[in-house]
């Protein structure tokens, strides 16, 4: 809808894992480097975690597509699997057939990884999401790790999850598992504001941008505040406030689309929140004008005379806080004082 208003050839801020509009940091450069030296030298299990919308499922992806044709892929990006459905699934992904029992699946997986592995060829075992595997289906993939030679793995074995899955392997039924794990990675979110404002130029170029000050600066630091520099945050902010902005034909977007797109997905930054709560508890709306004020104040008055001061001797409905109290007797103090704690009493 905004692509042509933006000088745009498709959409930029897309929630898919795209793999052509990956943005490498620091942190995936370490993970693809671990992940090249891990299939390469056959180590065994490599564990990748990353908080929600980081960039997993991409990186992994990008690796995919550019892996050579030698390496055989199984992906498994749905861990919700029983035992017997993991090893059905595994095997249609390798073509290992001709199995009815598990002894002759595992006769049968066990010849494939040891044919390609004589070859000089690689097969790997990617499972996505992995901090929803059962325990009894890790087991099994420990299992797994048993196919070797006496020099390396047939069998390479990514485990990738958000940081859920380090408390899985910290099972101590998991103990076996958690020391085959060969290597460890993490990928992060964008750790500041300039290398925010260097991913959203990224996207905005491979989307083929005429132009990247699509944000103004104050929006990219809002952008990096309300996102907390995960990836996925960012774009459905800049998706979302690129539609905001078409619709109110704003060519560059400021910081107060940001914000409208913030609150309305719930994405204010928790001080923020905050303070907005505390300036409508500092200045609530009057409810009544001033003559209601006045006149509600000379009821309180008129009501404290039949305790002990009549209403002519009763404060004036427009007298200063310092007159009332003078005039007022102690049958009246508790009256003036709710009045005068309310707001209601005359300025």
């Amino acid at each position: 809808m905004y692509r042509e208003f933006y000088g745009l050839k498709e959409l930029p801020f897309a929630l898919t894992p795209d793999p052509r509009f990956i943005y490498f940091t620091p942190s995936h450069t370490e993970v693809m480097a671990n992940l090249h030296y891990g299939i390469e030298s056959g180590k065994g299990i490599i564990v990748v975690t990353g908080e929600v919308g980081t960039g997993k499922t991409t990186i992994l992806r990008w690796m995919m597509q550019r892996l050579d044709r030698t390496v055989l892929v199984a992906y498994v990006f749905n861990p919700r699997l029983t035992v017997p459905e993991f090893y059905q699934h595994i095997t249609t992904l390798f073509n290992v057939q001709q199995w009815e029992t598990k002894s002759e699946l595992l006769i049968a997986l066990g010849r494939t990884l040891e044919s390609r592995h004589a070859r000089g060829l690689r097969t790997v075992l990617i499972i996505d999401e992995a901090q929803g595997l059962t325990p009894n289906v890790l087991e099994e993939i420990r299992l797994l790790s048993n196919f070797e030679s006496d020099t390396a793995k047939q069998l390479q074995i990514i485990l990738t999850g958000q940081p859920e899955l380090r408390d899985v392997l910290n099972n101590p039924d998991l103990r076996q598992l958690k020391q085959r794990v060969a290597l460890r990675c993490e990928i992060k979110a964008l750790p500041n504001v300039e290398e925010t404002e260097r991913y959203i130029t990224s996207r905005l170029l491979v989307a083929g941008a005429e132009r990247t000050d699509v944000f103004s600066p104050g929006a990219v630091d809002y952008i990096f505040r309300c996102s907390e520099g995960i990836p996925r945050q960012i774009n459905n902010l800049c998706d979302n406030a690129m539609l905001s902005g078409f619709a109110v034909g704003e060519s560059v977007i400021g910081r107060s689309i940001i914000e409208d797109v913030a609150d309305t997905f719930d994405m204010l930054p928790k001080g923020d929140r905050g303070r907005q709560m505390g300036e409508e508890r500092e200045a609530p709306a009057r409810i009544f004008t001033a003559a209601g004020r006045a006149e509600l104040w000379a009821a309180g008055a008129g009501a404290g005379a039949g305790r002990g001061q009549s209403a002519a001797e009763g404060a004036s409905p427009f007298a200063t806080r310092e007159e009332a109290n003078k005039t007022t007797t102690p049958g009246t103090d508790e009256v003036a004082g709710a009045f005068r704690r309310s707001g209601l009493m005359g300025e």
